[in-house]
């Protein structure tokens, strides 16, 4: 790994912060969909290969920072009112201790992605998988609610020492509705992964979709389900087996979401951890 890649990948995460998770998020989506462009059009896939899932706008490096980032803000600084906030541009604080903690996990997602894809050569998607340990190492760090964050707090008729029990599984109308949800995508993109040679189209689709939840409407999050019924199509060249994965990945979101961003203080992402574990699977497999 070269010095520039290291620098680029500081500046990857201050660009994280600066304009925040989310929208880096999407940006990535958006260059995304150019890179797929380029391809499709006879073009070399730099734009997505080494842009959109590089050292710059990679969700490793730009997102993982403005994570990181959100949780020094909120936990050291006092500035945001959650380090699970991922929508605000850190821009607004003016402080450039938030912009360094940015770019040193920016450096972090590129050091860990090259130990995961390089020196361990993992089969799976290292970028996702780095997303979720830059997540576990920023709560650690700058969080105090712990890996799994606190229990609810008992009503104030209880007594005080008890804690309520919180469900570790979703319910059956949540299930219900993602596996209609991930059942409809699934087949969907997995037929296009197959038809187009290119996996992560409906990734980089769902990516930039949330552009609408930054404006506040209640877009649905997708690029878990999106991303793994891609690979999977992609690899088995099956539609059945695209959509079956999507299903998968949309069961693991739900239980990594209730179990680990339920009363915390920092954002450890549910997409990016469903992701590695079905890309795990499918690669095991195919």
């Amino acid at each position: 790994m070269s010095l520039e890649l290291i620098l680029i990948a500081f500046g990857g995460g201050v660009l994280g912060a600066l304009i925040g998770a989310l929208p880096a998020f999407i940006f990535t989506g958006f260059v995304g969909l150019i890179g797929i462009g380029v391809v499709c059009a006879g073009g070399p896939p730099t734009i997505l290969n080494d842009i959109t899932f590089g050292a710059f706008l990679g969700p490793h490096i730009a997102f993982a920072g403005g994570v990181a980032a959100a949780a020094f803000a909120a936990n050291k600084k006092k500035l945001l009112d959650s380090g699970m906030n991922t929508t605000v541009p850190l821009n607004k604080f003016q402080d450039i201790s938030v912009l360094i903690v940015g770019g040193l996990f920016g450096i972090l997602g590129q050091l860990l992605n090259y130990l995961y894809a390089t020196v361990w050569t993992l089969p799976t998607d290292t970028v996702a998988m780095t997303v979720v340990t830059s997540g576990i190492i920023a709560r650690l760090v700058f969080g105090k609610t712990g890996l799994l964050g606190v229990r609810n707090p008992v009503k104030a008729e209880m007594a005080a020492t008890s804690e309520t029990k919180r469900s570790i599984l979703p319910t059956s109308k949540t299930i219900a509705y993602d596996i209609i949800m991930a059942l409809g995508l699934g087949l969907v993109v997995s037929y296009i992964a197959i038809i187009t040679e290119i996996a992560p189209i409906g990734f980089c689709v769902s990516a930039a979709s949330l552009i609408f939840v930054q404006m506040g409407f209640s877009v649905p999050t997708t690029h878990h389900v999106t991303s793994i019924a891609g690979l999977a199509g992609f690899m088995s060249g099956s539609i059945y087996i695209g959509a079956l994965f999507a299903v998968l990945a949309a069961i693991i979101f739900e239980i990594v979401a209730l179990n680990f961003n339920t009363n915390a203080d920092s954002h450890i992402d549910p997409p990016a951890a469903s992701i590695f574990i079905c890309a795990f699977i499918i690669m095991g497999i195919f």
